[in-house]
């Protein structure tokens, strides 16, 4: 069995050499925070330079969580699912969620069948949650209607269980469309809630979407806090930078409702991708409400 005084050692050479960022070892050897990122937030720097590179640039940072937004035809950026898990496993972080994305289609069953083949490699990479940052039917503008939210909930219903049959739970991310469009009053968002499967379907909230909805994601997280099991930590750039969005009130109910798993976005950008996502993480290890 390794000693504490062995770990030590280890850790300590391995935070010279750069593997490992200094600020998630703590004095009794284990992780400090867990830190969540989207890589959608490198997106450019994966063009770029490739997702290798991006995930040791990631690790020294401290992100320890990953939700990847690289899916395409039973792959993830290209590497076979079990290639990219053993990629991000090597760099001591973990797989927890991703994004992807198909339209639906009048084929019901080859969108089915799309639809098996990637549970199958998100099951293979090790996912909890299988994420859809957009609906298939649109619900907004002339088309935020009970008909198309009944289109929306019974295509996702019969995907959710496709999802569960892997062991994972299928999950909806929000933008600001959702809330600024309402059908008798009430924002698109709570019917999608109210018409899915509890047992099978849940919730990424993202807190910068729902405030530019007009809408307070705390109150969300309350309202519906046994569906909403994911979060976007995002604001108007780097996160800690704006103020726009209150991260105090929404971690410290976070970790009342025991929401574990989420993960820093960063879509626009105050200096470089790579700086700000890097702001990011140091902002939110500093910060006492992050436990």
């Amino acid at each position: 069995m390794q000693s504490r005084r062995d770990f030590i050692k280890k850790a300590s050479l391995a935070i010279a050499g750069g593997v490992i960022a200094p600020h998630i070892i703590t004095s009794c050897g284990g992780p400090k925070k867990k830190l969540g990122l989207q890589l959608y937030s490198l997106r450019d720097m994966v063009k770029d330079d490739g997702i290798k590179k991006v995930l040791e640039a990631v690790a020294k940072m401290g992100y320890t969580n990953l939700e990847p937004a690289g899916y395409s035809d039973g792959k993830f950026y290209g590497l076979a699912p079990t290639e990219f898990k053993k990629m991000v496993d090597d760099l001591g972080m973990k797989l927890v969620s991703s994004h992807l994305g198909k339209n639906r289609t009048d084929d019901h069953s080859a969108d089915m069948a799309w639809w098996d083949k990637a549970a199958d490699a998100h099951n293979d990479a090790g996912m909890k949650y299988m994420i859809m940052p957009s609906t298939p039917v649109q619900i907004y503008g002339d088309n935020a209607t009970l008909d198309n939210v009944k289109l929306f909930a019974d295509y996702f219903n019969e995907i959710a269980l496709v999802v569960a049959g892997k062991s994972m739970k299928l999950g909806y991310h929000n933008h600001d469309h959702e809330f600024n469009n309402k059908i008798d009053g009430k924002p698109v968002f709570d019917y999608m809630v109210e018409s899915t499967s509890p047992l099978h379907f849940c919730f990424q909230l993202d807190v910068f979407w729902i405030k530019k909805g007009g809408y307070d994601p705390v109150e969300y997280m309350k309202k519906y806090q046994d569906r909403i099991k994911l979060l976007h930590i995002k604001d108007e750039k780097t996160i800690g930078a704006a103020n726009f969005v209150d991260f105090k009130a929404i971690f410290e109910q976070a970790n009342a409702a025991g929401i574990k798993d989420w993960f820093v976005e960063v879509e626009s950008y105050d200096t470089t991708p790579k700086e700000d996502v890097k702001k990011s993480a140091d902002y939110l290890f500093a910060a006492d409400f992050v436990k």
